[in-house]
């Protein structure tokens, strides 16, 4: 037996539009449904409204998972960007005015959209092993750095994100179904991972579980928010959440 079971395998845990199920192995989905399942479970993932969180003490975030608004607060400067996710619109604050300049306008939106999609996969990929463009595949059994019995799965991309040419290892442990490491690779045919961090120190926030250890880099101030201030996605001037 590969994983403990925790919840009838695809039922509660859809995949999303573009998911490759063709070319993904039914052993790592069936495990991609348990950490789904371990961390709070897709009915809980689909209802929490707000997130945010400091990315390594670069970027303060607060994204609106219904809206697709988020926020990005640079924390070495005063560079802030409101920019919706799905349309591309927003406003940006830097070095002292507000960006009008329909170029640099872009450019900054664009940069806020990217630091969104890599800091939230940073925090938030164990929920989205079943995302448009992954396939999946399983690799086995293992051990993590730390010696965890784990079960390997492999993600890789096509046409989505910023770096659809990444591939990563997941390694679940067989006896929380959580996430316990992950190994980068910036080819998908590349032998040696660029890193290997861990994923440890699960805590919950809401209804779901979050780690935001890795290691030598730490994700803090994670919240799980049901309302915000009405102007966070609109105003530049400091949210207090």
């Amino acid at each position: 037996m590969l994983f403990q079971m925790c919840q009838p395998a695809g039922q509660e845990n859809p995949p999303m539009e573009g998911f490759n199920m063709a070319a993904s192995d039914p052993e790592a989905i069936l495990i991609a449904d348990s950490v789904m399942a371990a961390q709070g479970g897709r009915e809980s993932w689909d209802d929490t409204r707000y997130i945010s969180w400091n990315f390594f003490g670069n970027r303060k975030l607060l994204w609106d998972k219904h809206t697709g608004n988020v926020r990005v607060e640079h924390v070495k400067d005063d560079t802030k960007i409101l920019v919706n996710i799905d349309t591309g619109e927003g406003r940006v604050y830097k070095d002292g005015a507000e960006v009008t300049q329909p170029d640099s306008l872009a450019k900054y939106l664009q940069k806020g959209k990217e630091a969104w999609i890599n800091d939230s996969y940073w925090l938030v990929m164990p929920f989205k092993l079943k995302d448009s463009g992954v396939t999946l595949k399983y690799l086995g059994e293992d051990t993590t750095q730390v010696g965890q019995q784990a079960d390997v799965l492999q993600l890789t991309y096509e046409n989505v994100g910023v770096t659809p040419e990444n591939k990563y290892k997941v390694y679940v442990d067989k006896n929380t179904n959580l996430v316990a490491q992950w190994a980068y690779f910036r080819n998908a045919d590349d032998s040696v991972p660029a890193f290997v961090m861990p994923w440890q120190d699960y805590q919950s926030y809401g209804q779901l579980k979050l780690s935001g250890d890795r290691g030598q880099a730490k994700i803090t101030d994670i919240k799980v928010l049901d309302e915000v201030p009405e102007n966070a996605f609109t105003s530049f001037e400091p949210v207090d959440l």
